[in-house]
């Protein structure tokens, strides 16, 4: 096991109703003055924004209003956000939504106290500075309600970067299971998947004697394979919804990371798909993870042969451990299609003509040098290979 700090302050509010306290919440955290960041019309719709802002009003905290996120947060939004805050003084940000609402929350927050263009944040500069956030979840997927972490994509380009810094993770998150309750399947879904690639990227790990976090990443992925059939069978069974938006925070709060080297390179990879055709990120990455890791495999096949045997129930074949390790990746592939997740480009509408456009993205856009690293570092003919394994 390698050093580490860990730095995990979120106060969680988790339950039914939860949501009533948000305006209190600000308050205890040093909100005066809050910014109300949501996405579509799915929020006022179903009364959430009108039970939020009751809760602030009940609390005396004033607030203002910003709606208009998309699936795969722009950088325009953030803008905008940013010359609100800093035109009516706005002290906290909270966030309603799923973690495209929480991310650009995020973005928004450190880029308010920023002298800089954000995007630096997106770069590689670490956020130091932000204003103090806050989230109602509406979805469990990106586990941002308890990360440091923040995806946006930037229009001019397309490039989709994320950033990272204990600055952004949230003083609060509201999490009532409840409010997923209405999501249509195939969100539900690619939450599912989201929550499983946040585990995967962490048991790809080069660091040895890791038992601790390997043991917690098996565990959760077995708590996913049980929950998620029962959750897209019975939208309303609210215990397991419970279970996975709580696994959803614990797969990406990095308490299942610390003093182990990580991947990332299955996030990387897709990130440029949901960047040109703007589809669901665990969509793609349902695409991408076995792709990815057929790959990769044989760089440690006894990591992928134990993940075969501890989490997908796989007999061990000492003689021949590839076909163990092929024979997981097949049920991880397999169960994202059960729940009703593509196999293919062709179902993420996803177009071989583009994979030239995808691995100049991934390997040279916004200042990056010919690959990317994590497990195995990929070159441009390695990210080439793994596309064309999507297909």
């Amino acid at each position: 096991m390698e050093n580490f700090t860990f730095y995990s302050p979120t106060f969680f509010a988790f339950g039914k109703d939860t949501e009533e306290q948000a305006g209190s919440l600000i308050k205890r955290f040093g909100g005066t003055k809050a910014l109300i960041h949501y996405g579509g019309s799915s929020a006022r719709k179903s009364g959430l924004l009108d039970r939020i802002t009751a809760s602030l009003e009940k609390a005396g905290v004033p607030y203002e209003l910003l709606g208009g996120v998309q699936p795969n947060p722009r950088s325009g939004l953030v803008y905008r956000g940013i010359e609100l805050c800093r035109k009516e003084k706005i002290d906290f940000v909270l966030a309603v939504g799923g973690g495209s609402v929480i991310d650009s929350a995020k973005a928004i927050a450190a880029g308010t106290v920023y002298d800089g263009d954000f995007w630096d944040f997106y770069t590689g500069k670490r956020i130091e500075e932000a204003l103090p956030v806050g989230t109602v979840l509406t979805i469990a997927a990106a586990g941002s309600e308890g990360s440091p972490d923040s995806v946006i994509t930037k229009e001019e380009g397309m490039f989709k970067r994320g950033a990272s810094g204990d600055a952004i993770r949230p003083k609060f998150s509201i999490l009532n299971p409840a409010l997923t309750q209405t999501l249509p399947p195939y969100q539900t879904a690619a939450g599912i998947t989201d929550i499983m690639a946040h585990l995967y990227e962490r048991y790809l790990t080069n660091s040895k004697e890791v038992e601790v976090t390997d043991r917690l990443i098996e565990a959760l992925l077995l708590t996913m394979i049980h929950e998620g059939p029962r959750v897209i069978e019975n939208p309303n069974n609210y215990e397991a919804r419970a279970n996975i938006m709580w696994a959803g925070m614990m797969a990406h709060n990095n308490s299942c990371g610390v003093g182990r080297s990580q991947d990332w390179n299955s996030h990387n990879i897709e990130h440029e798909l949901s960047a040109l055709y703007d589809c669901a990120h665990g969509a793609g990455l349902a695409v991408t993870l076995p792709a990815v890791f057929t790959y990769v495999m044989n760089h440690d096949v006894m990591r992928f042969a134990k993940a075969a045997v501890r989490v997908w129930g796989c007999q061990m074949d000492f003689d021949h451990p590839e076909v163990t390790a092929l024979e997981g990746i097949e049920k991880l592939r397999q169960f994202f299609i059960s729940i009703g997740m593509p196999r293919n480009f062709a179902e993420l509408g996803a177009e071989e003509e583009d994979i030239p456009t995808l691995v100049r993205a991934l390997c040279w856009g916004d200042g990056r040098q010919g690959s990317i690293s994590g497990f195995v570092t990929l070159d441009e003919s390695d990210c080439e290979k793994i596309y064309r394994l999507m297909l």
